[in-house]
């Protein structure tokens, strides 16, 4: 279970996938603020991989929105992830690190697993294969692409309700 949420959540390529879109090398990162993602401030749920989904993203404060992911299944943590999205260069970067549900650390001690902004269209803000769409203020969807242990690749939507 461990390695198909490893590899479920690093975000592999994406085939043609609706709502996400890919980073490729040479493009540049359009011109961003926090302003553009803090819709996301507030306590979300869901349903995903068979359990529930819990995010809250704190206001914008030095540069950075703060977040924690949880995913509960059959009432045990499976594994969280921390992160944030951060003002940098003039852009904006996320970046997360994943935990067990005894916060042992999935990632080396110096790596992060990073995803930078493709674009900015509307209700939508596109990362490298991760979008957060603002549905309304009580709602909104993100669309991430995973790989299954098969290796084939999906786009999964978690659709969360504020809280």
């Amino acid at each position: 279970m461990r390695l198909f949420l490893i590899i479920s959540l690093f975000l592999i390529h994406s085939i043609g996938a609706q709502n996400t879109l890919s980073w490729e090398e040479g493009m540049e990162s359009p011109e961003a603020t926090l302003k553009h993602v803090e819709w996301m401030t507030g306590h979300w749920k869901g349903e995903a991989f068979g359990g529930i989904t819990e995010e809250i993203w704190s206001p914008p404060l030095g540069g950075t929105m703060m977040f924690s992911f949880k995913l509960v299944s059959d009432g045990t943590v499976s594994f969280y992830e921390l992160g944030h999205i951060r003002e940098l260069d003039g852009t904006l970067l996320f970046q997360l690190k994943h935990f067990d549900g005894d916060l042992f650390g999935w990632e080396e001690k110096e790596e992060t697993v990073d995803f930078r902004l493709v674009k900015i269209d509307g209700n939508r803000v596109y990362f490298d294969e991760f979008t957060l769409e603002r549905i309304s203020d009580q709602e909104v969807n993100l669309y991430v692409v995973i790989e299954n242990e098969d290796g084939t690749q999906e786009e999964v939507q978690f659709n969360y309700k504020r809280q």
